[in-house]
């Protein structure tokens, strides 16, 4: 007769515990950028709403914003770095395929030998992450996890292309994860659509570099297909994740989009029908759109400029590249209790 196998199960419920944030060193203004791209400051302002974009020094890479972010995270949540046994990082922009930006991080803010690997789901990564620290926390499979999006899209950017290069910045946002008394994390709303690959990614591969048949790859996109995609597909999305937790728009402290774009972000809002007290993250504004980190960024200022929102219900939702998008509400970790 064969032994019964053990099979682990964790906590009941799981909550965010705290945020950490890095940005690039150099604040870029459109005025930089609109030569090369035959443009002006107030088309760019008016198209997007990006005023500045921060972007990082040559010798900081999508590692080290990382690391920097995850400290400030650790610190934070008044959990032990060294019991982190999971670090999840979303990338687009790792300086190499492998190994794994989690597994350096980890090393770095003392969470060796932590469980670590690296997502790519663009846009959608720091949703993707959030979802199965969520999983695996309830699996029994962690305790603590270390989810972090960064992202040094300025090493992926032509400077002459008018579809996106001007909308990209530096940084990375992180959370802690883990246990919680009550659910602080909803279900997570997420898929893809690879059919629209051809949307929104890079223009050349890495081989085709290496044999000299094509230029170094930076991405690229079809603008109104995405606007379209993002507006009305996503906020379907939204609204699945609201009503997947049991909660409406008017439960609502906080409204959390990926940092794409101002005007997608003011119509997805509209869409919604966000009443006036929920306080929407446009820190677009200033760091631009930095793929992977922008959630945590932009929630991270939030916290940041209104401290009040902490214990409130945040919708957050990521979508990009390749067409992949997740969508959850969380509960944001109250800094004054």
């Amino acid at each position: 007769m064969n032994p019964t196998l053990v099979q682990p199960t964790g906590a009941a419920h799981t909550r965010i515990y705290a945020y950490g944030a890095a940005r690039g060193e150099n604040a870029v203004t459109n005025d930089e950028l609109v030569g090369p791209i035959d443009s002006s400051d107030e088309w760019i302002r008016q198209r997007t709403g990006i005023v500045t974009r921060m972007r990082a020094t040559a010798d900081t890479d999508a590692i080290d914003l990382a690391t920097d972010a995850a400290r400030e995270a650790i610190e934070r949540s008044g959990v032990a770095a060294s019991d982190i046994d999971l670090v999840i990082v979303a990338t687009i922009s790792n300086p190499k395929q492998t190994p794994s930006v989690s597994a350096i991080v980890a090393d770095r803010v003392g969470s060796n030998p932590a469980a670590a690997y690296d997502v790519n789901a663009a846009c959608a990564g720091f949703a993707y992450g959030v979802a199965q620290a969520d999983a695996l926390i309830r699996a029994g499979a962690a305790k603590y996890a270390v989810v972090i999006g960064t992202e040094k899209l300025s090493d992926i950017v032509d400077p002459t292309d008018r579809s996106i290069s001007f909308l990209l910045g530096d940084g990375a946002g992180a959370v802690v994860v883990g246990p919680s008394d009550t659910p602080g994390i909803g279900p997570t709303v997420w898929g893809s659509d690879g059919s629209k690959a051809d949307a929104v990614g890079m223009n050349h591969t890495l081989t085709e570099f290496r044999d000299g048949a094509a230029p170094w790859p930076t991405l690229r996109q079809e603008g109104p297909t995405v606007f379209r995609w993002a507006v009305w597909e996503m906020v379907k999305v939204a609204r699945e994740a609201l009503n997947a937790a049991g909660v409406s728009a008017s439960d609502l402290a906080a409204f959390v989009p990926h940092q794409a774009n101002m005007r997608i972000i003011d119509e997805f809002a509209k869409q919604l029908g966000l009443p006036e007290t929920v306080v929407i993250g446009r820190d677009i504004e200033t760091t631009g759109n930095t793929s992977a980190a922008s959630i945590p960024l932009a929630t991270h200022r939030l916290l940041e400029e209104h401290p009040e929102l902490g214990g409130g219900l945040a919708l957050q939702i990521g979508f990009g590249a390749g067409l992949v998008f997740g969508a959850q509400v969380v509960v944001l970790p109250d800094s004054r209790a």
